[in-house]
């Protein structure tokens, strides 16, 4: 890897933090993955991040760990309360100081911000003041004087465990409407204490959070803070406060380093930003960094979707930071910043801010991944690719994600194949995903994907449906069958000839009569969604008809929300808890699902079902039967998402 990094010289210069230096200003923020064993740091974990490390990026920052018993604000959170968490640490630390980067631990209390406890009860959450959030509609309790100081100490003491284990470094967390951000916001704090009324009395708890952080730390080791600028809520810690808390700390010798980033977990718009989905343009949050960067003398960090080393140069370039966190493009290739030294900007897998396999996991409580990088989070299993014992030729039948990624890994592993595609493209469904409003960047799936099988060396035959005949023909040792899905059509009762699409088809361009269009959503995934978008633009009345308690349910939380605030904009109405029983020329005839009464919509143009798949299996059942090696993959074997495609097209090509 060049150290310079030719096209990039501001990203691959050194960065001073305090008493540590950084080999470039690449940051992995710290961010939960799901990987902690009653709260301790795994084996897992640890091959996650050494990834990262061995992968170039300058600096990682741990996931929160609790800085006292009540910070439990998930199932899975990492804990720092007592010297257990040591051993598993300093064995983090020295996974990734053996690859040049630096390590810094998170020290965090969310206050009221309390999503679940271990047992399913709601735990007692604590804030300043009792005052409720909007998204979690948690009811805390004012914390006691006597408690407040245990949560100082707690934070001083996790520093000191932290750097005993050997990280770098630590960071308060202040950010997104967390506890310390809570006493600084006075439409959190209510209280009339040394704690409470005046500004400096709101700012004494961080304060002294950051006295004891420092001190208990020492002086070897590196001290920030994370912080919002903008919480993007109306009741939210405002922007001078943020800003003027900063630079007391820094003005005081307290952190060496500010991270900037934006949101609130408390609210439902303000969450969205703590993982910012693909409709938020690249960079958006430096202007913020810039603020707080012309208010301080201590590096900023900057987060908010820099998914490219050119979006991270010329953030670096113009002087709105210090350095760039690129959390999920490192989570998508963890060797982006070897590839961004050396000029390979092509071969770098982007992150589509999809959120699905990410904070998406995260929030449903699995380890997360990347719906184009399965390898992530899954690196004691599939981080490295075994060289076949006995090579094979290889046909794949289908050029969706699931086929290129089988045909890229079972290539890689040293196998010849050639993928086969009926169409003049690559890319399956993904080619669909990308023209609905709002996700063309979904589309650099297939790009990077099709990047994959170039670099591969795959040969990809175009228009060349893959027949039985055919492959008695080029008889290959194996046959991986990855033939996707077409849209299924519920039953319905037709009366007349009404006008009747799929969505499949709307999104392709076709056009529907002048009217009111009624939107059948029986996934509560993307499709229906911009489906009744796409017709709502094109100046429609749209009704969506909703088979769920909501429109979107499947969808990540961040991504879902941000979508809802779309259809309201865009006046389409929602119908939840109904399914399609039938249609005549002008009516759509509904039931409802648990009262099973009907629901019925007249005046209609026509109605557009977008009802989910049904799998295209033909090839894979002639082919087993005529006892073929052969394997599916993908939609094929049941219709689902690109990441059950891509993570079965790896896992297929792993095991030949």
């Amino acid at each position: 890897m060049s150290a310079e990094g030719p096209r990039f010289p501001r990203l691959f210069s050194p960065l001073r933090i305090g008493p540590v230096q950084l080999r470039n200003r690449i940051v992995s923020s710290g961010h939960d993955t799901v990987m902690v064993q009653d709260g301790k740091i795994t084996d897992q974990l640890i091959a996650y991040h050494q990834a990262r490390a061995e992968g170039g990026v300058g600096l990682i920052v741990v996931q929160v760990a609790g800085v006292h018993e009540s910070a439990r604000y998930t199932s899975h959170v990492l804990m720092a309360v007592d010297d257990s968490c040591l051993p598993g640490y300093r064995n983090l630390a020295d996974a990734v100081h053996g690859h040049g980067t630096v390590l810094f631990g998170q020290l965090f209390h969310p206050g009221r911000e309390v999503m679940e406890s271990a047992d399913g009860t709601a735990p007692v959450a604590v804030a300043p003041s009792p005052v409720p959030n909007e998204r979690f509609q948690v009811m805390p309790r004012a914390l006691r004087g006597r408690e407040i100081g245990e949560l100082v100490a707690g934070y001083g003491a996790a520093a000191a465990r932290l750097v005993r284990a050997g990280l770098d470094g630590v960071e308060i967390v202040a950010s997104h409407g967390y506890l310390p951000s809570q006493f600084l916001n006075p439409n959190v704090n209510c209280r009339d204490d040394e704690y409470g009324g005046t500004p400096d009395n709101r700012l004494r708890f961080l304060r002294e959070v950051a006295e004891s952080v420092r001190r208990q730390a020492g002086p070897g080791a590196a001290a920030g803070i994370r912080i919002s600028v903008d919480e993007r809520d109306p009741a939210g810690l405002p922007e001078d406060i943020a800003i003027h808390a900063c630079t007391v700390l820094a003005s005081s010798g307290l952190i060496d380093y500010v991270s900037v980033t934006t949101g609130t977990s408390a609210t439902l718009a303000g969450s969205g930003h703590i993982v910012p989905e693909m409709t938020w343009p690249a960079g958006y949050t430096a202007p913020a960094a810039r603020r707080l960067k012309d208010a301080v003398t201590v590096p900023v960090m900057v987060a908010g979707r820099i998914n490219q080393p050119q979006d991270a140069e010329l953030i670096l370039r113009s002087g709105d930071a210090d350095a760039c966190i690129m959390t999920r493009a490192l989570i998508c290739d963890p060797v982006m910043p070897a590839l961004a030294a050396q000029g390979r900007t092509d071969d770098i897998r982007a992150c589509i801010a999809c959120n699905q396999a990410c904070i998406g996991h995260f929030h449903a409580g699995y380890p997360i991944s990347c719906i184009q990088h399965p390898e992530t989070g899954r690196e004691l299993r599939y981080g490295q690719r075994t060289p076949a014992v006995h090579r094979r030729t290889i046909l794949v039948a289908g050029g969706g994600p699931a086929g290129m990624k089988a045909a890229t890994v079972a290539a890689e592993r040293g196998h010849s194949v050639v993928l086969h595609e009926a169409t003049g493209r690559l890319g399956g469904q993904i080619l669909l995903a990308e023209r609905l409003p709002g996700r063309a960047e979904f589309g650099g799936a297939a790009t990077n994907l099709q990047r994959e099988l170039t670099r591969a060396n795959v040969t990809v035959a175009f228009h060349s449906p893959v027949t039985p005949e055919l492959v008695r023909k080029q008889s290959p040792g194996l046959v991986i069958v990855a033939t996707g899905a077409s849209p299924y059509r519920p039953p319905l009762e037709v009366d007349g000839n009404p006008v009747v699409a799929d969505a499949w088809e709307i999104i392709q361009g076709r056009e529907l009569p002048t009217g009111h269009i009624v939107v059948v959503d029986s996934r509560g995934d993307w499709t229906g969604i911009g489906t009744a978008r796409i017709l709502a633009a094109q100046g429609h009345r749209v009704t969506l008809a909703v088979t769920g308690y909501a429109t979107g349910e499947h969808l990540q939380q961040y991504v879902r929300n941000a979508s809802l605030a779309a259809l309201h904009k865009a006046k389409v109405t929602v119908i939840p808890l109904v399914r399609p029983h039938g249609v005549d020329e002008d009516t759509i005839y509904l039931q409802h699902v648990l009262t099973e009464e009907p629901v019925i919509i007249g005046g209609i143009s026509a109605t557009v079902l977008a009802c989910g798949h049904q799998p295209v299996s033909a090839l894979l059942t002639s082919l087993e039967e005529q006892g073929i090696p052969t394997v599916g993959a993908g939609d094929c074997l049941a219709p689902r998402t690109v990441e059950e495609a891509v993570l079965e097209g790896l896992a297929v090509a792993s095991e030949i």
